[in-house]
This record gives structure tokens, sequence and C-alpha cells, in this order.
């Protein structure tokens, strides 16, 4: 079994026509105050946590989520649940909303987000070591910052491997905090732009975070993924998407296509590109958890682009 930590969370997408660097003067970003109208705005079920897990669900990999929703979540749980996933460690929190996360998204497909916690700040009592059947693997992705650290510690001291994922938490997170998930865990992942985050803070480069792990994992976009281990740099050429029609998600998506092949140990190269079949669903559809496909479709899929 798999086990996902993370966000499960309700998110409010809005597109925004045009681009956001051509109204933003970067003289001026001290005193920023910028308002973007929207041309829609969708309600869609979400959260780090839900979406990996929901991937890992159409791949056919046995997967739970560890983490706290809001008396809002009933229909979300059901629909992870009718999926394949086990929500049994979900705990849900009286009096309480689930997460939200607003997220604006522009033409050339950057996004900006905004994240309302809600239930996710329990996240930090929950415990690994209380579920009834041990992880053969975890996944510690962005949730309320003590829980992240906390789920890293458990994994070194059960001897659980895990996938560190720090993601918009990276300005939440202490140096130490990203030390200590960063040295137990057997794989780091992230995009471009948070993995050179990381690097700045922590003022070392790719080469010395492979001291720690076992892979480095940045995506890209539309431009692939670059995997690297000690003795390897494999650059995974993107798949193709019948049409780009919303990137949120893509990443969780490509998350959980790795997964699929690194727990079923296949070539680091065709779980990088297993990735990014992943990932080309999740874009072909607005929203993080509205595609779905057969294990035939997604095999079809895999060789259309990659032979």
């Amino acid at each position: 079994m798999v086990l996902i930590t993370g966000s499960l969370a309700f998110d409010i997408i809005m597109d925004f026509p045009g681009r956001f660097s051509d109204h933003i003067d970067p003289t001026k970003i001290h005193i920023l105050n910028l308002s973007f109208l929207v041309d829609s705005l969708k309600k869609q079920k979400g959260g780090t946590a839900g979406n990996i897990a929901y991937n890992l669900a159409l791949l056919e990999i046995p997967v739970s989520i560890l983490g706290s929703v809001g008396e809002d979540f009933d229909e979300y749980q059901t629909f992870l649940q009718k999926a394949g996933v086990d929500v049994s460690n979900i705990k849900v929190i009286k009096d309480e909303k689930t997460s939200q996360a607003f997220i604006t998204t522009d033409k050339a497909d950057n996004q900006i987000t905004s994240f309302y916690p809600g239930s996710m700040k329990n996240n930090s009592s929950l415990k690994i070591v209380d579920l009834s059947e041990k992880p053969e693997f975890t996944v510690i992705s962005p949730n309320d910052p003590k829980a992240m650290i906390n789920f890293a510690l458990e994994c070194q001291k059960l001897e659980i491997p895990y996938m560190f994922d720090p993601g918009m938490q990276l300005p939440r997170l202490t140096n130490q905090d990203l030390i200590t998930g960063i040295k137990g865990a057997k794989i780091l992942i992230g995009n471009d732009y948070e993995i050179g985050l990381l690097s700045s803070k922590l003022k070392v480069k790719s080469e010395k975070l492979l001291e720690n792990i076992k892979i480095l994992i940045t995506t890209l976009g539309e431009k692939g993924s670059i995997i690297q281990t000690k003795d390897q740099n494999i650059r995974i050429k993107a798949a193709k998407p019948k049409e780009v029609i919303d990137p949120t998600g893509a990443g969780d998506a490509y998350r959980a296509g790795f997964l699929a092949g690194y727990l079923q140990g296949l070539d680091l190269k065709v779980c990088g590109q297993m990735g990014s079949v992943t990932a080309c669903y999740s874009v072909e559809k607005y929203g993080t958890t509205t595609h779905s496909f057969t294990m035939d479709e997604f095999q079809q899929k895999y060789k259309e682009n990659y032979g």
C-alpha cells in the first residue's frame, strides 16, 4: 500500500485571458497591488494528496490517504472511494471547512495561488504509526509544515521509503525543516522553480542534494522533466496531450505515474515517461481529478508517445 500525505482541498480555478507578466512592473514589485478580471470560475476536487491518490488508483496501485478534512467533504470522499482510494485514514474535523485553493491561470499557463488551510492544520496530530497497515512507500506532499516534518521523521524511524515534495510550502519550511525532510528521502521532486528556490535557500547545487537522496526529479512543464541520480542524468521528453485545457494538477499526476512505475521496479526512464503520460490526461481536462482512463488506454497513449 502507498500512503499519501498532503492537502485535501477544493480548488477554485479561474482563468485570466492575458499574461500576468504584461501587468507586473518589475520596478514596483515592492508595492505590488494587482487585480485580474477572470473569464471563468469553477470549483473542483483537488489538493495534492487527493490528486496523487486518484491518479495512482487509476493506475491500479493500492493507495491510502492520511489527512484531515471538514464536514463538507462527503461528496469528495465518496468520489475517491469509488475510484479505488482507501479513505479509512481520512479524519473529519467537526465545525471545520476543508482546505481551499484559489488558483488563477493566465494564457501562458502561469499560476497565482492562494491557499486557505482550514482542516489541514490538524494534520500535525496524525501519525503513521497509528495506521493498521505499515505503508510500503509514503509520499510527503505539501501540507501543514509541521505535519510534513513529523511524517518525514516517522518514515525515517519506521524505515519507510518516501518521496519528499515540499512544493508550495517551500517559503514556510525552514532550512532545518528542508534538511530533515531531504536527508531520509528516496526521492526529492519539484518543478524547476521549486528546485531552484530550494537550492538557493540551502545554498547547494543539485549535485550536492544527491548526496542525501537516491533520485532527484525536476519537472519542466511542456519541456518534460529531468531525473538525476549519482550516476545518471535522464532527460524525459514530454508526452503530447490532445489539447491543453488546464495545467492545474499535472505535476501531481506526473508524481503518480512516476511512482506507479518505480514501485514496480521499472527503469527510471520508463517511470518518467509514465509520469508524463499521466500528466497528459490531467491537462486535457479542466480540473485535477476530472479525467479518467483505463490501463489499456494508458498503454496505448504511452505507445503513441514513446513506442
